[in-house]
């Protein structure tokens, strides 16, 4: 039995195990952050912990605006189109992004107390940031070149170590520190620069090439257009948790910024189900068998809605285990991020059509639009109605964002494809109708438990009665590779 287990893995294409392998990774890396989050909220107070989520969310925006996301699609693009000096390409970009860095830390250091201020941040923890900008960009390199040759034992063992070195080394800074919330970044800081000063050397090695005029204005050309876009996607993800900083106290943010990742629990479920489905759909696209789509897409629609409504009506219970009671009131910002996760799931059926035929532009206006909503709506209701607010303000983002690429969607659809629309208004507004009205009668009973639990009940005696129906939908999307 085990023998033919192994032949028959062994016999597997090396790109499927590439790809289940990258998947597993990212279910781990991921998971390994889930587990070690309440032995941080236990360490760190609602303020310490809100003050590390600000960390986080200004290193999400600064990567973009300092290191220009090079290690995003400009690079993955130009090792097919600069195939045969791959190594050298590579080493050029690391050349760029260590350039970039130096300048924008020059740029800091001119004016370092002014910058401080305006981050609620140390000169110290700048320092670690400009670190990880770099290291980050200088592993995206590393991770996506194996990638395409599907080197996965190599990627996936590195992930791992580095994944589990940061929480251990975290925790043991944290605890021994007078200054938690610097040793947590500390920590994060000398795993990625112990790791990946390595993979630069290797990679600087390789290509014998730190600067070349044809690459570095290539990656430029490409990438400084996209950076609005990029900035946006950053600043809808972590504007709120600045604002609530700023505006209410840094434990409003460290309160909002566990609800938020709680909720960003079920994006593993988006991107293990994208990774299956999307190439489906650009050959869909490609074939113009466009009515084949929403076979595909409603089942999905109604399996992420399903899987964000158990974690909405367990909600209560996830806060406790994830955190003491001084996070408790995190339950009432999960639900709307927890709803906005379906959005950030269903706008990827609208936007491959967009990519598909490379209209980046209304991709770029759609995001910049979505991001510009959120600061607005943050900076009005969380003024009025406190950090509760900018979860509904995210709701309602990503709402505006998903129904943006539905238009742009059915604009292409009418002038390439005869107006052939994949989706029916009706049917996605009905499921999705559905999935907010649950979403809201659940957190309405979170002081009523016999009644949560009676609903819960219900639902699950739902997926039993449907169960062949649910597996023969997960059979199909499996399936979807071979078609």
């Amino acid at each position: 039995m085990q023998k033919k287990l192994i032949h028959r893995y062994n016999s597997i294409p090396v790109q499927v195990k590439a790809s289940f392998w990258f998947l597993i990774c990212a279910f781990m890396q991921r998971g390994i952050s889930f587990i070690t989050t309440p032995i941080f909220t236990r360490l760190l107070s609602t303020t310490e912990y809100g003050q590390f989520n600000i960390f986080n969310s200004w290193l999400g925006i600064l990567s973009v605006i300092v290191a220009l996301h090079l290690s995003a699609g400009v690079y993955a693009r130009g090792l097919v189109k600069f195939g045969d000096d791959r190594a050298a390409f590579t080493s050029t970009m690391q050349g760029l992004s260590l350039a970039l860095t130096l300048f924008w830390t020059v740029i800091y250091f001119a004016a370092h107390t002014f910058w401080n201020s305006v981050f609620s941040l140390t000169t110290f923890q700048m320092l670690c940031m400009f670190v990880m900008i770099l290291y980050t960009n200088i592993f995206g390199f590393w991770s996506m070149s194996q990638r395409v040759d599907f080197k996965y034992r190599t990627l996936v063992i590195v992930t791992l170590a580095m994944a589990l070195a940061k929480p251990v080394l975290g925790i043991l800074l944290v605890k021994s520190a007078t200054d938690k919330v610097t040793a947590r970044i500390f920590g994060l800081a000398v795993i990625e620069a112990l790791v990946c000063f390595v993979l630069f050397i290797i990679q600087a090695v390789r290509g014998k090439q730190f600067f070349s005029a044809k690459y570095w204005k290539h990656a430029l050309k490409f990438n400084i257009p996209l950076v609005p876009h990029y900035l946006s996607m950053t600043v809808l993800n972590s504007a709120d948790r600045i604002m609530i900083g700023k505006m209410v106290d840094e434990s409003s943010a460290g309160i909002y910024g566990l609800a938020y990742s709680i909720s960003q629990i079920m994006t593993l479920f988006n991107t293990a189900l994208l990774q299956t489905i999307e190439p489906w759909l650009y050959k869909r696209i490609n074939d113009k068998k466009i009515k084949d789509v929403s076979k595909v897409a409603y089942p999905a629609f109604i399996g992420i809605a399903a899987v964000n409504l158990l974690l909405i009506a367990l909600a209560p219970e996830a806060v406790k285990i994830f955190a003491p009671s001084e996070y408790y009131d995190a339950i009432w910002v999960i639900p709307p991020v927890a709803m906005s996760v379906y959005f950030m799931f269903s706008y990827t059926f609208f936007a491959v059509f967009e990519f598909y035929y490379e209209k980046t532009k209304l991709v770029a206006a759609a995001t910049s639009a979505g991001a510009v909503l959120n600061i607005i709506l943050n900076f009005i209701f969380i003024r009025i109605f406190g950090y509760y607010a900018a979860g509904y303000t995210t709701l309602v983002c990503y709402m505006v964002y998903a129904a943006f690429h539905m238009y742009f969607m059915r604009k292409i659809c009418r002038e390439y494809l005869d107006n052939q629309q994949p989706y029916s208004l009706r049917i996605y507004g009905g499921i999705t109708a559905a999935f907010l009205l649950l979403g809201f009668i659940f957190m309405a009973s979170y002081n009523y438990m016999i009644i949560r639990y009676s609903l819960l009940g219900l639902t699950l005696v739902a997926i039993v009665v449907f169960h062949r129906k649910i597996l023969n939908t997960a059979k199909n999307i499996l399936n979807l590779k071979k078609s």
